[in-house]
């Protein structure tokens, strides 16, 4: 889960969260077909994401899935 209160791009949300190191890491997956968003397959790595979005990210390891969530300390 990653706190948002405004909209965030998928490949900033993928490192944030920790599952890209960086840009091009995030990239590759994208390629790769192994994201989606809300179930849906997912290649642009600038969408904007909004609270409530899921995201599911297919590692070699199993999947990893996160919650776009409001962010409460504001």
């Amino acid at each position: 889960m990653a706190p948002r209160d405004e909209p965030i791009r998928l490949g900033m949300f993928l490192k944030l969260v920790g599952v890209a190191e960086n840009g091009g890491h995030a990239r590759a997956l994208l390629l790769d077909d192994a994201v989606t968003v809300n179930g849906e397959p997912e290649t642009r790595r600038g969408r904007q994401l909004q609270v409530g979005d899921v995201v599911q990210v297919d590692l070699p390891g199993g999947p990893v899935q996160a919650v776009v969530e409001l962010d409460d300390d504001e």
